[in-house]
């Protein structure tokens, strides 16, 4: 198993990716002094005696309520199940994994008070593949993603269910199985676990590294349909995209441009072609997919801040004894990221669907109608034109910024928030829904080759052809169209497509770029 070292408040996305796919992170112990000069200076504020919100004090609207020194640990214990309050069905454990994570990085930074010994049960978790069972509706974005994170709180303290390596089961019998017993927990812990923004960072960053291959994806397409359809790689003529300086765009362009580098089919109509230029779905894949990029790279260093920051609340302030109320916890900066990625993700795919329609239409790109060779008697590639049209349409729907929405909550304590979590739990499934148009321009780009043999495209949309049609042969006469689709979509889904090429295409992290 791949380990990744968790040095708090310098991870990069790449970390965070690799703990995404799997792999287990490990706590720099470095961060151990200032984990445990935290949680010291919480043993001295409580015994001081001076109130401090959600150390000795209530919550939300009861933060005026002052709680005995004997019942700290009791309130602690409250909120987490009071909180654990969510509804839906439960994120991919592959989240709840990369959430804990995050939580681990907040903690490791000292400024939440949290013991060490409660960073080592959760890490414990993390690497023993004990994974809270949580809901994925209830969060609102603000005073961070309670009720999920409530839900690995409540896990810890032997409450609700986890998965594991032999199934899912109680929480106490699936911490038991790694030698672990319920946690009991200090003052400040509970409120620590439930205040951040671990929740929507966990998804939206799932979304941006899907983004991340869906966009690969549909450049690969993108040049097998301008190919299949006879249309010409001027546009990606570098000079032209200099002159516009976004780096998307140039970065972009270049891609096409080694995609279909040497192109046979290409060279066969570089004279004598009538045409002058091509339809936008073509010639503007640059500016539509380089700004798709571009904006996938502002997402992306936004939430590449937020989980190397602490957004718990109160913070603690060992060097001077102090817990400070802020709103870092707010999820704005999330918020933004997951409208950002909706809006690429609805252009990835509503360029792609254009060009489908261009590939069944002989008016535009001389193939046969609907790429069957007897329209007709066949319908070909008709309605697999409808799906993606379908899909795009309801991307477009889910596309309306949810950032812009707030609603009050907590009796109007807490009376603007940022929805961050709605706006990043819409996103895998819109992820989806482009995942499938791109598989099924892969199956149409495909056919529209097919019929320019003996021509053949360029080496690498050669290569991405052949892993195709190790899957799904040429369509000659109509048959049950579903698993041609199912097999198209998940060469998509699983980077196969991408990685056949042999070409170095855009990466939307920053390091990587």
């Amino acid at each position: 198993m791949i380990a990744v070292v968790l040095t708090p408040g310098s991870m990069t996305l790449a970390d965070w990716r690799a703990i995404y796919r799997g792999a287990m992170p490990r706590l720099d112990v470095a961060c151990h002094a200032a984990v445990e000069s935290s949680a010291a200076a919480v043993a001295r504020i409580v015994a001081e005696g001076k109130p401090v919100y959600g150390i000795n004090t209530g919550f939300g609207k009861l933060a005026d309520v002052r709680i005995e020194l004997a019942d700290l640990a009791t309130l602690q214990r409250n909120i987490v199940l009071s909180h654990a309050a969510g509804t839906g069905k439960p994120v991919p454990a592959k989240i709840t994994h990369l959430m804990m994570a995050l939580k681990l990085a907040s903690f490791g930074q000292g400024a939440s008070g949290v013991r060490l010994g409660t960073l080592q049960f959760l890490e414990a978790m993390v690497c023993g593949s004990v994974t809270p069972v949580v809901p994925a509706q209830g969060s609102v974005g603000a005073s961070g993603d309670l009720a999920p994170l409530a839900h690995v709180a409540a896990a810890m303290l032997g409450v609700g269910e986890v998965d594991t390596r032999a199934g899912r089961m109680p929480a106490t019998a699936g911490l038991a199985t790694i030698g672990l017993a319920p946690l009991a927990l200090a003052p400040k812990e509970g409120l620590a676990m439930l205040n951040g923004t671990q929740f929507c960072t966990a998804v939206a960053l799932a979304a941006l590294f899907e983004a991340e291959l869906l966009y690969q994806s549909a450049l690969v397409t993108g040049a097998m349909t301008t190919d299949a359809a006879r249309g010409t790689d001027t546009p990606f003529d570098p000079r032209i995209h200099k002159l516009r300086r976004h780096r998307g765009q140039i970065e972009s362009a270049r891609a096409l441009k080694e995609l279909m580098a040497g192109s046979p089919l290409r060279a066969s109509h570089l004279t004598d072609d009538a045409r002058v230029q091509d339809p936008y779905c073509l010639r503007c894949q640059p500016q539509v997919m380089g700004a798709c990029l571009d904006i996938l790279r502002n997402a992306a260093d936004l939430l590449a801040n937020e989980a190397n920051g602490v957004s718990d609340n109160p913070l603690i302030f060992a060097d001077s004894n102090e817990a400070l109320s802020g709103g870092n916890f707010h999820a704005e900066p999330v918020a933004f990221a997951a409208d950002m990625i909706a809006m690429a993700v609805c252009e990835i795919g509503s360029i792609a669907e254009r060009r489908i329609a261009m590939l069944i239409d002989p008016a535009l790109s001389s193939l046969p109608a609907f790429l069957t060779p007897r329209p007709g008697l066949n319908s070909g590639f008709m309605v697999p034109q409808v799906t993606a049209a379908a899909l795009v349409s309801e991307n477009k729907q889910r596309a309306y910024p949810a950032s812009v929405d707030s609603i009050p909550t907590s009796a109007n304590q807490e009376d603007h928030v940022s929805m961050a979590a709605h706006g990043a739990c819409r996103l895998l499934p819109m992820i989806e829904n482009a995942t499938a148009v791109i598989g099924i321009e892969l199956l149409m780009a495909a056919q529209g080759l097919h019929f320019r043999v003996p021509l053949k495209s360029s080496e690498p949309l050669e290569a991405a052809l052949a892993t195709l049609r190790a899957e799904v042969p040429t369509l000659d006469d109509d048959r049950y169209m579903y698993p041609d689709m199912e097999k198209a979509i998940a060469l998509v889904r699983g980077g196969l497509v991408a990685g056949a090429v042999g070409v170095s295409l855009p990466q939307v992290s920053a390091e990587a770029a």
